[in-house]
């Protein structure tokens, strides 16, 4: 008999997609040599975003925040929305375009996270999160 272990399966996807995230979103704020909210601004400006300093803060801030409260598993419903939020905005505004393939700057990798952020929100975090109510 095959045993199905679905919470720890949602604890590995939480983890992941949890640790890219916050990767991601303290980047925005300059670490790992990353842009720095200033310029990351300025790519939003470029595409459209405005006002820009808003949005940049307001997409670094929730990166931030949403990878720490998937990994602890508080409130991964709505932390899985908000990631997956921009990721379809990443898709339609950035890498949609672009094609399918990463190769290529297209949405590959976003598609990604946009389907794995969804999956966590419809199941909500699993018996290993700390707050799995919302």
């Amino acid at each position: 008999m095959i045993k199905r272990y679905p919470d720890f399966s949602l604890l590995l996807l939480r983890l992941g997609i949890g640790v890219v995230f916050f990767a991601h979103g303290i980047q925005k704020f300059g670490a790992f040599n990353g842009p720095g909210v200033q310029n990351f601004s300025v790519m939003l400006k470029n595409i459209g975003f405005m006002p820009s300093l808003f949005w940049a803060y307001l997409v670094s801030w929730t990166e931030t925040l949403a990878g720490i409260l998937l990994i602890l598993g508080v409130i991964p419903r709505i932390s899985a929305a908000l990631i997956a939020v921009i990721a379809f905005v990443a898709i339609m505004k950035v890498h949609g375009p672009h094609g399918f393939f990463m190769a290529d700057n297209g949405m590959e990798y976003l598609f990604l996270i946009l389907l794995t952020s969804l999956a966590i929100a419809l199941s909500g975090g699993g018996r290993f999160s700390i707050f799995n109510k919302l």
